[in-house]
């Protein structure tokens, strides 16, 4: 089939080199013609795995870039947009880049469209998109508009989209509804994972995903609640975390008594510095203004976002009671990115710690694996940028870790402690054992467990015991 994604943001450039490695041919848009130079070289806008390889085995074959929308419109079946929708100051989303889409479509459609929508939006967006294309000259009967909302982590948004939990599809047609399907036949019966060349599957994967076929209201309710859901648990076992520290408890312990609980299970329920990234700081505040605009009360979410919030000026706490006073220390920090596995430093933590550390005084050491470019351009020269984690580390006065990359929780801490000034590891993601941070003979400070600290004539002497 013919497709068209609008939008080469994370969602997009990854449904579109998906639908090409499933088998379509797919023209994906976008009007920022710097990132169509770059993917039309060859290049990819993110950090993905996996990505760069697909882009590369598709490009200039079955996915092609453009930034004429018009042209996509008139060729392709199927239209998916993938546009930004960011928060207004009221929390709700920002839909006029949906809705100048939607124009345009409208204007430039020749014969019977589908319309998908797979960008995040509140309930009823279908019903304006269809509202708007109506306004700007279709009528009914010559398109559909439907909701098929993604569930991708970043990091694995490749294997997710490949071997998906679910498709959700929101249909108010049986024309459209077959359309979708005939789309995603490849992940629905299998037949993708067979292929010699297939994205091999992560481990757990369904052989076959649920196929959800829903009115559009209740796909739309879907992404939002879930994503919801997902920061709750979140929040949820921080403020757990909190009271563990308190009574003497250790978080992982509970954790995992909680998780091995079938109707709970484990994900999400791992403490830190709290949730960030494109999607739920965004979508928590967008269903929480839905739910207003529908005059229905749902405080749980503000307290899911201030528990959030609040997550992070503990750990600062944690940072001023390990080092006394701030201004003029030396301090390393690995991590940068919201989560490990990408580069994207939205809504991330990470970077808002070291914003608060610097406004605080403190010299500060960054490294990170992905993101360091993008993170540049927010901290520019506030920060040294390191090439490895023992650079970072070396003469810093305690090491901070923010981000839970893989690498990160196997380093060598005997040579890391030789790096440092001081043996002191401020550990935001849990990333290691008490056991091996006493054995290496760290003052180890994490998120909802019993803190270790050395005898402070062993601190004073440590840059020479570790020599």
């Amino acid at each position: 089939m013919r497709i068209s994604v609008i939008g080469s943001g994370y969602v997009g450039l990854v449904a579109a080199t998906c639908f090409a490695e499933i088998g379509h041919d797919v023209l994906c848009v976008d009007n920022d013609r710097e990132k169509i130079a770059i993917l039309d070289q060859g290049g990819s806008l993110i950090h993905e795995d996996c990505l760069q390889e697909l882009l590369s085995r598709h490009h200039h074959s079955r996915l092609v870039f453009s930034t004429s929308v018009e042209d996509a419109v008139r060729e392709s079946q199927a239209i998916f947009i993938t546009v930004g929708t960011p928060s207004a100051s009221n929390g709700a989303a920002d839909l006029s880049y949906v809705e100048s889409v939607a124009r345009t479509i409208a204007k430039c459609a020749e014969g019977y469209k589908v319309v998908v929508e797979k960008s995040t939006v509140p309930v009823y967006t279908s019903e304006w998109i269809e509202r708007a294309m109506i306004q700007n000259g279709r009528h009914a009967g010559e398109f559909d508009v439907v909701s098929n909302p993604e569930f991708l982590r970043e990091g694995t948004a490749v294997t997710d989209f490949l071997y998906p939990d679910r498709i959700v599809v929101g249909a108010k047609t049986k024309r459209a509804a077959c359309v979708m399907r005939e789309i995603y036949a490849p992940l629905i019966d299998g037949s993708y994972a067979e292929q010699s060349s297939a994205v091999p599957p992560p481990e757990g994967a369904r052989s076959v995903p649920l196929y959800l076929q829903t009115c559009p209201q209740s796909a739309e309710l879907i992404k939002h609640a879930s994503n919801a859901f997902l920061a709750l648990k979140i929040s949820f076992i921080n403020a757990v975390a909190n009271i563990c520290e308190s009574v003497g408890a250790d978080i992982a312990e509970v954790s995992e008594g909680i998780g091995s609980d079938s109707r709970i299970g484990p994900d999400f329920l791992r403490s830190g510095i709290g949730y960030g990234g494109s999607c739920f700081p965004k979508d928590v505040a967008a269903f929480r203004a839905v739910a207003q605009d529908f005059g229905c009360e749902f405080p749980l979410l503000d307290e899911v976002r201030k528990i959030n919030e609040e997550q992070r000026q503990r750990f600062l706490s944690k940072v001023k009671a390990a080092l006394w006073t701030l201004k003029g220390k030396r301090l390393a920090v690995l991590g940068l990115a919201f989560k490990g596995g990408t580069d994207d430093i939205r809504e991330s933590p990470a970077i808002e710690i070291v914003k608060s550390l610097l406004e605080q005084g403190c010299k500060v050491t960054a490294f990170d694996p992905a993101a360091m470019d993008r993170a540049v351009e927010v901290l520019a020269d506030s920060v040294t940028f390191a090439n490895d984690v023992y650079t970072a580390a070396e003469g810093a006065e305690a090491l901070l870790i923010l981000t839970d990359w893989k690498e990160f929780a196997n380093l060598d801490l005997q040579r890391l402690r030789k790096a440092l000034k001081y043996p002191i590891i401020l550990d935001g993601r849990n990333l290691y054992k008490l056991s091996d941070m006493e054995k290496a003979g760290f003052n180890y400070y994490s998120i909802g467990r019993r803190p270790l600290e050395v005898s402070h004539s062993f601190l004073r002497n440590s840059r020479v015991i570790a020599g």
